[in-house]
This record gives structure tokens, C-alpha cells and sequence, in this order.
């Protein structure tokens, strides 16, 4: 097992190569083979974390869906990834966060200032265009992260885009545990902690393992926005309910 610090320095020269590929490779390339070196980087990067990674259910097959999850670390965002090529709606801050905005903006995320109605129009009207263009899109409806244990209501307006683009929505449970299958407090990223703090953390951790589940899609047509929302929360509320496995890693992949 490598120490905290060995483990970091491996991060940190795996985000320098990040910046480099985005600097200097990602200007040529066309949106597939940007999404294919995303991905690898992000299974990469769990690998280094040693982030043992548990998928249930199939992921969508094919574009113009849209996924919602719960949300709890940073994390999140490079399961995701290294699972599916997706383009994530996230709040206009995280493009100033040093390295990964660059890299989340080269990706392809759409960024939304929440505090500006304009802008979730401008934005609603973007998500829309993509799923039509058959893009698969990713979302964390709580609008922040949470410790982990539950669910936050789900705010409803960026499901408008999938009711105008009749997308189907792809509800999705993001949970970390640890070796003996009891959840794991340190993967969370909430409240007044900064991202050096919850990396600290992170690498600290002999193992991490991440389960993501992939419910059934929810069909929009015919449903309000409110409907989808609420519909999508009560599908991953109830994965909550269910107890957790007690065998993370019984049929989990490192990814490489």
C-alpha cells in the first residue's frame, strides 16, 4: 500500500498530464475521441485513489438521455466518466477550480450561474439541443453535495430540458463504503470542507470502494418536469431505503 504522500504525488503527475493532454491535444480532436481520452484519464485518476469501482444495472446504450444522481464528492463526476461519455451541468464555480475546471470545461461541461434566471434559460435551452443531438448529459438535481447517507430534494428545472428534448431519464445512486461494507463518511465533499481537505482524506484510505447504480429510465413524455424530478428522487430514495451491500467488492473492477 502507498503512503498519503506517495499516492498524491502520483495524483498530482497524473493531473500535469491532464493539463497537458487539454492544452496541447484536445484542440484537434473531434467530441468522441475527447469523451474516450476523458474517460480513460478518469478511471485512471480511481485507479492512483485506489477506488475500487462496484456498477449495478446498464448504463444508457445510447445518447439523448439524461442522468440524474445523487451527489456527494467530487468524485462523482470521474465515476461517471470513466463509466460513460457524458457532458455534466454544473455550477459556474467549479470552471475556476484549479486543473479540474480547465479539464471539465475542455469536456464539455455546460456551466450554469444559478443565481441568474437568464442563465438557467440560456442553459435549459443548451441541455435541450445536446439530447436532441443524441449527447448523453449528467446532472446532480440536489444542487450540492450531501454527507453521503441520504437524499436532498431535487430541484426540478434543469429536467425541462429532457421534457422538451422527450429524453429519457436515467436515475442513478452513487454510494461509497468501506472494505466491511459500512458506509465510508470520509468519501464526502460537504459543508465548509475545501478539496485539498477531502483529498487528504481520500488518499488517506487504503481502499475506496464506490458503487454506482443505474435504475430504470423514466420515459418524459407526457410528464412536467416536476413529475420527472419527483419520479427520478423516489426511484434513488428507495435504493437508500434497501440496505447496503455487505460485499462491496465482491464483484467490483479496479479500474485501470
Amino acid at each position: 500500500m502507498l503512503s498519503p504522500s506517495l499516492k498524491f504525488l502520483r495524483v498530482a503527475g497524473h493531473i500535469l498530464v491532464g493539463v497537458f493532454i487539454v492544452r496541447l491535444r484536445f484542440p484537434p480532436l473531434d467530441r468522441p475521441e475527447r469523451a474516450r481520452r476523458v474517460t480513460r484519464w478518469a478511471a485512471q485518476l480511481l485507479a492512483i485513489l485506489a477506488v475500487r469501482v462496484r456498477v449495478r444495472g446498464e448504463p444508457p446504450a445510447l445518447g439523448g438521455a439524461l442522468i440524474a444522481a445523487n451527489h456527494v464528492s467530487w468524485l462523482d463526476i470521474h465515476l461517471l466518466y470513466s463509466l460513460l461519455p457524458a457532458r455534466f451541468i454544473s455550477k459556474a464555480e467549479v470552471r475556476d477550480w484549479p486543473v479540474f475546471g480547465r479539464f471539465a470545461e475542455a469536456a464539455g461541461t455546460v456551466f450554469l450561474v444559478r443565481e441568474k434566471k437568464a442563465d438557467a434559460m440560456r442553459v435549459n435551452q443548451l441541455m435541450a439541443e445536446h439530447l436532441r443531438a443524441g449527447d448523453c448529459l449528467a446532472l446532480f438535481p440536489e444542487g450540492t453535495t450531501s454527507d453521503g447517507r441520504g437524499l436532498l430534494p431535487f430541484f426540478p428545472s434543469l429536467f425541462q430540458p429532457a421534457v422538451e428534448a422527450e429524453a429519457a431519464v436515467w436515475p442513478v445512486t452513487i454510494r461509497y463504503f468501506n472494505g466491511d461494507g459500512t458506509p465510508c463518511g470520509e468519501a464526502a465533499y460537504y459543508g465548509q470542507m475545501s478539496l485539498g481537505e477531502s483529498l487528504w482524506k481520500i488518499l488517506k484510505l487504503r481502499r475506496l470502494h464506490a458503487q454506482v447504480e443505474f435504475l430504470p429510465a423514466i420515459a418524459s413524455q407526457g410528464l412536467a418536469r416536476r413529475d420527472l424530478a419527483r419520479a427520478a428522487e423516489a426511484a434513488i430514495r428507495a435504493t437508500f431505503a434497501a440496505t447496503p451491500d455487505s460485499a462491496p467488492g465482491s464483484t467490483a473492477r479496479l479500474p485501470a
